[in-house]
């Protein structure tokens, strides 16, 4: 009779054993992989996502803001900043008179890492060689 209770144990100790391995495993997500992506890319992201730059600046004209042809241009000729203004630690140079509609978007563009902000300034400065491809 001990030898059929032993044995029984041993089942349930191996069952409750199995049972933890296969909750272990099922915790396992397939396909959850981020791939990460070229600053271009992250940039373009962001100025069409959650930065929500696209609203007020088009790519090469003016809309409720400059265009961001025009903004880099400005920013190349002058040698200035573009990730100072976006962090509030520079005066706007490109249409100063429009930058009061801009204010409410710096509670966003706050919550951007320096690599997106590096990223958003990539896909300004690039988008016009990348738009003719």
């Amino acid at each position: 009779m001990q030898k059929i209770v032993l044995f029984f144990m041993a089942i349930a100790l191996l069952c409750a054993s199995c049972q933890s391995e296969k909750k272990e495993n099922s915790n396992i997500n397939i396909g959850t992989k981020k791939e990460k992506l070229s600053p271009y890319d992250l940039g373009e992201k962001i100025f069409n996502g959650k930065g929500k730059c696209y609203t007020c600046h088009k790519i090469d004209k003016k809309s409720i803001g400059p265009g961001v042809i025009e903004i880099m241009k400005i920013y190349k000729d002058q040698n200035k900043d573009l990730i100072s203004f976006l962090k509030q630690e520079a005066d706007p140079i490109v249409d100063p008179e429009t930058f009061t509609v801009m204010k409410t978007n710096f509670a966003i563009i706050k919550t951007f890492t320096e690599e997106e902000l590096k990223a958003v300034e990539v896909y300004m400065t690039e988008v016009k060689t990348n738009k003719s491809e």
